[in-house]
């Protein structure tokens, strides 16, 4: 386990005001095993980081980001003042989002700066259709239909990546 997520993990059971018992019990996990990651005298396994993630209710990534990191979201939230009251006015949109969703929304800008609302209700849709997209796209790779599916993709990925002028679409609003 590296520093970062070290440092992470006690960062977010203290954002969360959480002592290790509660931890413990919303992961079920042993006191000892939490002790000894924030301690850094034990490395766990990806199925206890999966449990601290699911516990803590956040992203596996969210234990391995660099902390530098945490100054730009900051900074992206304060830019992006729209993205608060889309999730005030509209949270019926953001149901299932991870921090790195939110991360994602709130470093997008718009034509001359922050994003509008009408910009960031777009930008919200767009990735809410991208995780659709990705979740469908999941099952069919683990269907019958895998090797279809990845044919299809891969003529679709070539045809873009073959023209580099091709126009992406970002989505950003």
């Amino acid at each position: 386990m590296s520093n970062h997520a070290k440092d992470n993990l006690q960062r977010l059971i203290a954002a969360a005001g959480k002592s290790i018992q509660q931890v413990a019990g919303q992961t079920g996990l042993d006191k000892r095993t939490i002790r000894g990651i924030l301690n850094g005298v034990k490395k766990p396994h990806a199925r206890t980081l999966h449990r601290l993630a699911a516990g803590l209710g956040i992203s596996v990534d969210e234990l391995f980001i660099d902390p530098a990191q945490l100054l730009y979201r900051s900074f992206d939230r304060l830019t992006n003042p729209m993205v608060e009251e889309a999730l005030a006015d509209h949270g019926e949109l953001f149901d299932g989002w991870t921090q790195a969703d939110f991360d994602e929304l709130n470093s997008r800008v718009g034509m001359g700066g922050p994003l509008t609302m009408e910009g960031a209700l777009s930008a919200v849709r767009l990735m809410n259709r991208k995780h659709e997209l990705h979740g469908k796209l999941d099952v069919l790779l683990e269907s019958s239909q895998a090797e279809v599916a990845g044919d299809i993709l891969d003529v679709l990925y070539e045809k873009i990546a073959l023209r580099p002028n091709a126009p992406l679409s970002h989505g950003k609003g």
